[in-house]
């Protein structure tokens, strides 16, 4: 390597990246890796099937973000939830130090469709938690996603601002030539 500097393979971290109430029968997973050098990488993902057996291709509705933000990368895999299968899915970080695998794998929850019937005496369920060996995300990463999706929305305004300027220069030159 040319700057001196050496390899440091990535810090790979899972998450929930949202509620699926908010996603209209989707989910998505979140996967960021950090502290690496050099700073470029590309992920892949994996499912893994109730019976065990691990599957390279994700189905075909499937789609794979991927944003860069201060010596940071995540990968947001959104997921079209069906509501007889559930899969474990592994998140794969592809560096020059070598391949890291995400030390946990990520369910694809589907919410149940209605609340399962109670005794009105009873009190709600309380929503599944966290396993204890995967922490939420920190208020950094929170801020990075966050900041992750303003770029994306100034990015499509400044295509949008792009375009409708083209079509005004376009007309404008239509009408001078006639």
């Amino acid at each position: 390597m040319s700057s001196g500097e050496p390899v440091v393979k990535p810090v790979v971290s899972v998450y929930p990246a949202a509620s699926s109430a908010h996603l209209q029968g989707r989910s998505s997973l979140l996967c960021v890796a950090s502290s690496m050098f050099p700073p470029l990488v590309r992920f892949s993902w994996r499912r893994r099937e109730e019976n065990g057996s691990l599957q390279e291709k994700l189905p075909d509705d499937a789609e794979q973000l991927e944003f860069t933000e201060s010596g940071r990368t995540a990968s947001i895999l959104l997921l079209h939830q069906q509501e007889t299968s559930r899969y474990r899915y592994r998140c794969y970080v592809h560096h020059e130090g070598g391949k890291v695998e995400a030390p946990s794998e990520q369910e694809d929850r589907v919410p149940p469709s209605a609340p399962p019937s109670a005794s009105p005496s009873a009190p709600p369920a309380a929503p599944p938690s966290a396993p204890p060996s995967a922490p939420g995300p920190s208020p950094y990463q929170v801020k990075l996603l966050c900041r992750l999706y303003v770029v994306l929305i100034v990015k499509s305004l400044v295509f949008c601002c792009g375009v409708s300027l083209v079509m005004v220069l376009r007309n404008t030159a239509h009408i001078v030539s006639t």
